[in-house]
């Protein structure tokens, strides 16, 4: 059984609605998967695997009974799609709907979850509501649960659906965060794109257009320094070309069968008059889309994924303004309760497969070991020999949250960086479509979670994820080379490169999954014993520079290389400038 997303419209509000919406929709198959067991630490019974965030004496929640509750609570219908990042969720509701005993029980919140895998009916519902809510203070909430880095586009299209009911009404992002996609979204290409991105030129993917995991494409594109063409109807043998799938089932099984089409060909951005033919060469999906280029075709591998483009997919959660305003001690307690499932899923091997049971209840989908083997992940082999990598999600608790919003220890606004760049990058891509999109500092309101942090400090007890960062890079998901300018002769960064340094941080942010490599280069005038300590030292510099900005220092290596690897000829003025250069490198 494969779900059907709805073609865009004509409209603005609709094609701006796809540009979000469509990625939401997340659909798991296949084997289950046998649960590992579990080993003694301490007082506390920790599953055998890394993400696992309690430790000493932490005390393991009984788990909710099956018995709708009977709180007299709010009473909200929470609308989301089905995806594994919300395991938090349904060991926090216990349930389709609140059970005795759950957290959100406990909270005096009575909440039915329901799967809702049409975006165009999100967004109507929530319409809907807050029509609602504006005749009736005593209406039930509704709230919507949606992929973050779709949400520029999906909230500059809701905002101008409800400007008619003012400003108390509008849209806003709670920090209601349940977790992330953690490696399950991905683009697949051939084995050769990543030993060379350049071998992508020319060669076409197919995926949903504007979906989440063309954002994926888009994202490792630009750090490579590659041009994708927004035009599905042409091919632009300069550039990476998408073929337009319509759902993210097609869009493998296109590659799979060979499927070709005819294309206008463009020159320099002009149309030719000929027509030439393009065939599929990689795809954006999810699973299980991955797993059919696995098993029924193969030849393809992970290029980039929300494993190493770790902060892109968050879990994020709309609400209208007013009632969020109104129900604040509620949406506070939501959090409260997710933070504490979060460490429970996490650290409690009971806890996930429980998580996992109420995800088969509600999406009606296979079974618990199902759901279960996805929220881990696997890596298996393919049709062809070669090692694939399919599903992956991660929950969050207080911590992670916080680190999520900037209200961390390093301050750094992961979620800021992931709307601003893929809604930059909408706007880039689509200005037809998505000419703005609505400003961060409107669409997400963080004082619910600022609460929370001040008044329940002891919920911080729980590790955040964090990631692994090798010594040194061995394998390079990106590289982009960019013209840092700095004093004559010197270290020291000239104020006009804060801004490329900036962009450079927000991309490190965003795939904080890879280790930051900054390589400094010079051309081949000045001997070594100048020109290789001045490259260290200037890949050093930005080290600093970003270290201040919050990056880790485990995250970032420095080199210099003084004149060891040019890319372009020393012999000319254009071609020692293009030498004399910062390499920026993501990778593994």
């Amino acid at each position: 059984m494969a779900l059907k997303l709805k073609p865009a419209g004509k409209v603005l509000i609709i094609a701006a609605l796809v540009t979000a919406g469509i990625f939401a929709v997340r659909w798991y198959q296949n084997r289950p998967k046998e649960v590992t067991g579990s080993i003694e630490v301490g007082k506390v019974a920790l599953p055998d695997a890394p993400e696992a965030s309690l430790h000493g004496d932490a005390v393991k929640l009984a788990l909710p009974s099956d018995e709708q509750a009977v709180n007299g609570g709010t009473q909200i219908t929470w609308e989301r799609m089905a995806w594994n990042s919300q395991f938090s969720g349904m060991y926090a509701n216990g349930g389709v709907r609140t059970t005795k005993g759950s957290l959100f029980d406990k909270a005096r919140l009575d909440v039915t979850y329901v799967r809702q895998d049409d975006c165009n009916k999100q967004m109507a519902d929530l319409v809907k509501f807050a029509n609602d809510y504006k005749n009736n203070p005593n209406a039930p909430g509704v709230l919507i649960t949606f992929m973050g880095d779709g949400m520029p586009a999906f909230m500059t299209s809701l905002a101008k659906e409800l400007e008619p009911l003012g400003a108390e009404y509008q849209p806003i992002i709670i920090p209601v965060t349940h977790g992330k996609s953690y490696g399950e979204d991905q683009v697949m290409g051939p084995l050769s794109w990543k030993q060379d991105p350049h071998n992508a030129i020319g060669k076409c993917v197919a995926g949903v257009l504007r979906d989440g995991d063309i954002n994926i494409l888009l994202k490792w594109a630009g750090d490579n320094g590659l041009k994708v063409n927004p035009d599905e109807t042409t091919y632009d043998g300069n550039a990476i070309n998408i073929i337009a799938a319509n759902d993210f089932l097609d869009a493998p099984n296109k590659y799979i069968t060979g499927y070709t089409e005819k294309r206008k060909l463009i020159v320099n951005g002009k149309t030719t008059g000929t027509d030439t033919t393009v065939a599929v060469d990689g795809v954006a999906t999810w699973t299980p889309g991955d797993v059919n280029v696995a098993t029924k075709k193969g030849g393809l591998v992970t290029i980039a994924s929300t494993r190493q483009y770790a902060s892109q997919m968050s879990n994020q959660t709309i609400a209208i303004k007013k009632w969020a305003n109104d129900h604040r001690t509620d949406i506070e307690n939501m959090i409260i309760a997710l933070a504490q499932a979060g460490d429970q899923v996490r650290s409690f091997t009971e806890a996930k497969q429980f998580a996992a049971e109420i995800s088969s209840k509600l999406y009606q989908e296979q079974n618990a070991a199902y759901w279960l083997k996805y929220f881990n992940g696997v890596e298996e082999k393919d049709a062809q020999g070669l090692k694939v990598s399919l599903g992956g999600s991660a929950v969050f608790n207080l911590n992670d949250m916080a680190n999520t919003y900037g209200l961390g220890d390093d301050k750094v606004d992961r979620y800021k960086a992931v709307y601003n760049t893929f809604g930059n990058l909408m706007v880039k891509m689509y200005p037809g479509i998505m000419p703005s999109f609505l400003p961060y500092e409107k669409a997400v309101d963080k004082s619910f979670l600022f609460s929370v942090i001040a008044n329940h400090p002891e919920l911080l007890q729980g590790k955040a994820i964090e990631t692994k960062y090798a010594d040194q890079i061995t394998e390079t998901v990106s590289s982009k080379s960019y013209s840092i300018e700095f004093e004559t002769g010197s270290a020291t960064i000239k104020q006009g490169s804060y801004r490329l340094l900036d962009e450079i941080f927000t991309s490190a942010v965003v795939a904080e999954g890879l280790k930051l490599g900054v390589y400094g280069h010079t051309d081949n005038k000045g001997s070594d014993d100048i020109n290789i300590p001045l490259s260290q030292k200037r890949a050093e510099a930005v080290k600093v520079y970003l270290l201040k900005k919050g990056l880790k220092q485990n995250q970032i290596e420095a080199k210099g290389y003084g004149a060891e690897k040019p890319i372009a000829d020393n012999t000319t003025e254009t071609g020692r400038s293009k030498n004399r250069r910062v390499e920026i490198v993501l990778g593994e």
